[in-house]
């Protein structure tokens, strides 16, 4: 057996609902270990929900329930929300749980015998309000390093940096609002700081384990010199008790990784594993995928305890960005911070899993959701070009062709060979094959968005060919040559079913089903075999996004603009939100001009002197110095790319525009803008609040004219 890979995304805090920023992870891991598996690496998906905590105990007492009523509820009602967006964990299990109870105390014995857990006296703040100690996230203040305000007592959202909470100025309690006194308590600390444990955390970091920005990110904090980490909490505390400490208990975010090895051993126990040969052996590759929020618990505590007690280290922890939804930081008033039930009452939940796709990449920036660009991607791609193709040849086979496939005029293996770029029939199956191998090493790179962009090579490839084909025509004369066409196309739509089946499982299925063929393995060896059988019967597959429908999830996802009282936020829910990147500045009234009214009647004659063409962008970039230009190198289908200058860099990132279609005018003379030769326009709306792209509803082929 192939080496196994044991894949996890973060914890969700089982204290409020999953919105579509924490989708950002859980879809990305799914593909990604739905993607292993069907390329025949055998992988797990586990996680659980984050159970414990302050927070937690706080939000029962004030329902007037049990913490372990609270969390049953949350836990559940995750479950439903993951499964509606195909998240198909191994296991999803609870840190609350007696599996993670047993690994956290023996972790922690095993820390004592090797002197690695030591305790300490030390300052903390206590409310005598309350009558207690105030954790990290019931104290407020100023940051201690930049002096931004409203800071939780252990990391600052503004600069990044952490501290101490007795290092907060100005503190207060964010239960009550008093200032809290300093008071003596002891605590537990493993040793972060010893030696060994720096030379360990460079040598980790040096074996390729992080993303380069994020090594060097990692680095900075190990070079600043390492702090000891306190593991202990003052009751009272919804957590583990430490068994030898008396009114003491396990910081939630030592016992919260340990869920991770805990849902392993959930799943190990239901199918007869042993652990250790999950998590103490060669044979296991252990992958994170991770938010940046949560890097540096990621990156110098876990990998360092785990060393400590001699489980596997992560082989990789992947770090991605944070959501932004149309341009800007989620907002409830704007309606924006969208949980994943609301985002499912209106849209079907595989739209956003193709849309993000089309998002993720292999480093760590950042992932804007634009509902506008949604609309466009899910209809123009999703629905025109990959249902379509299922739609048209199927029911042309169904309905002119007894149902049934011919042959092929070259055996299966012979598309296996190189393209030799005749535009065959055979070099073309050859080209689907090239595309659906480069998808097998996207795949295991986690390059989702150019997967996305490979199937749409292979869409392009099916359409165009039963566009050129013309079967509907061949059928007058010759049916067998029309039965032939359509063979092929079917054969492309296989390919299709088998590499769309990680991001959009239940739509790859139905089309599988359709076509009546297998896609239990993503191989691209068993392309261009479908012959001379029956079909299935073809299933409706994807509906048309109605704009209705995305202005309906944010009218539901408003919240009142009146003031709220402060929440205390789950600790990687409010971290995750400090780590949203800046909105993007908006156009000023000078970019952004009150539209006026109809300009002087032009006749026919002078319109038709317009060259208007659809353009496919191949590649977009700033150009520099320049604020507001776009560099698009353009497909007009012509020989060459079309440079072109647009003035839209203040409202579009290249990547939002690349593999997108635009309305050119193609006989424009040509402009040097900031140096730059632009040899034609995109065109372009304003209507005096905000500028967006001119867009051909239909995934039409590049250099269609527009009439």
């Amino acid at each position: 057996m192939s080496e196994r890979v044991l894949v996890t995304a973060a914890l969700p805090y089982a204290n409020g609902s999953i919105h579509l920023g924490h989708l950002v992870e859980y879809c990305q891991a799914d593909m990604y270990v739905r993607a292993l598996n069907r390329l025949g690496t055998p992988a797990l998906y586990l996680c659980a929900d984050d159970a414990h905590g302050t927070p937690i105990e706080v939000n029962a007492r004030k329902q007037g329930v049990t913490p372990e009523a609270l969390v049953d509820r949350f836990h559940a009602e995750h479950a439903r929300d993951f499964a509606r967006y195909d998240v198909a964990f191994s296991n999803f299990g609870l840190t609350h749980s007696p599996d993670n109870r047993a690994i956290v105390e023996a972790v922690y014995q095993t820390l004592r015998t090797k002197g690695m857990a030591v305790d300490r006296e030390i300052d903390g703040n206590f409310c005598e309000h309350d009558q207690r100690f105030l954790p990290d996230r019931f104290i407020k203040g100023i940051c201690p390093k930049c002096s931004t305000p409203d800071q939780y007592g252990d990391v600052c959202e503004s600069c990044g940096a952490t501290y101490a909470p007795t290092d907060l100025k100005e503190p207060r309690c964010t239960l009550c609002g008093n200032t809290p006194i300093i008071k003596k308590s002891t605590h537990v600390f493993f040793t972060l700081s010893a030696k060994e444990n720096a030379e360990f955390l460079r040598a980790w970091i040096d074996s390729g384990a992080l993303q380069p920005d994020i090594a060097n990110y990692v680095r900075t904090w190990i070079e600043g010199g390492l702090r000891d980490w306190c593991i202990s909490r003052d009751g009272p505390y919804f957590g583990f008790a430490i068994p030898d400490r008396p009114g003491k208990f396990f910081y939630v975010w030592l016992d919260a990784p340990f869920g991770y090895i805990a849902s392993s051993a959930e799943w190990a126990r239901a199918h007869n594993v042993s652990l250790d040969s999950l998590w103490r052996s060669p044979g296991t590759r252990i992958e994170h995928i991770i938010g940046k929020d949560i890097v540096y618990f990621h990156t110098l505590f876990w990998p360092a305890v785990l060393n400590a007690v001699g489980y596997n280290l992560p082989t990789k922890v992947h770090v991605h960005g944070m959501l932004t939804v149309n341009g800007e930081k989620m907002s409830k008033t704007r309606g924006t911070f969208v949980n994943a039930a609301t985002f499912a009452e209106h849209v079907e939940p595989q739209a956003l899993r193709y849309y993000y796709a089309s998002k993720y990449g292999a480093e760590s920036g950042d992932l804007d959701l634009s509902f506008e660009d949604l609309i466009y991607k899910v209809n123009g791609e999703l629905v025109n070009k990959h249902a379509n193709l299922f739609s048209r040849v199927s029911q042309f086979l169904s309905q002119k062709l007894e149902n049934r496939l011919g042959d092929l005029p070259f055996p299966a293996v012979s598309a296996q060979q190189a393209s030799t770029g005749d535009n065959s029939m055979l070099d073309q199956a050859r080209r689907v094959v090239e595309s659906c191998r480069r998808m097998q090493q996207l795949y295991r790179a986690r390059e989702f968005s150019q997967v996305v962009r490979e199937l749409g090579v292979v869409a392009d490839i099916g359409n165009e060919f039963m566009q050129n084909a013309k079967p509907w025509d061949q059928l007058k004369s010759d049916p067998e040559a029309a039965r032939l066409t359509c063979t092929f196309v079917i054969n492309v739509c296989h390919a299709l079913a088998m590499y769309l089946w990680p991001i959009i499982p239940r739509f790859a299925e139905a089309g599988a089903r359709g076509l009546g063929c297998s896609i239990e393995r993503m191989d691209a060896s068993l392309l261009f075999a479908e012959r001379n059988r029956p079909l299935g019967v073809f299933e409706r597959m994807f509906d048309r996004i109605d704009k209705k429908a995305t202005d309906a999830i944010i009218e539901a996802s408003k919240q009142s603009l009146a003031p709220q009282k402060p929440v205390t936020a789950p600790v990687q829910a409010a971290k995750a939100a400090a780590a949203v990147a800046k909105p993007a500045e908006p156009p000023t009234k000078a970019e952004a001009p009150t539209p006026t009214g109809p300009k002087e009647p032009i006749t026919m004659e002078q319109f038709q002197t317009v060259d208007l063409r659809v353009g496919l962008v191949r590649r977009a970039e700033p150009v520099a110095k320049s604020k507001k230009l776009m560099r698009l190198e353009i497909d007009l289908g012509e020989p060459e790319l079309r440079q072109v200058v647009a003035g839209i860099a203040h409202v579009y990132r290249p990547e939002q525009l690349v593999d997108t279609r635009v309305v050119v005018v193609a006989n424009l003379k040509p402009a040097t803008l900031m140096g730059v030769e632009s040899r034609g326009m995109v065109l372009a709306a304003n209507d005096g609040q905000a500028l967006t792209l001119v867009r051909p509803e239909a995934a039409l082929p590049p250099g269609s004219q527009v009439r």
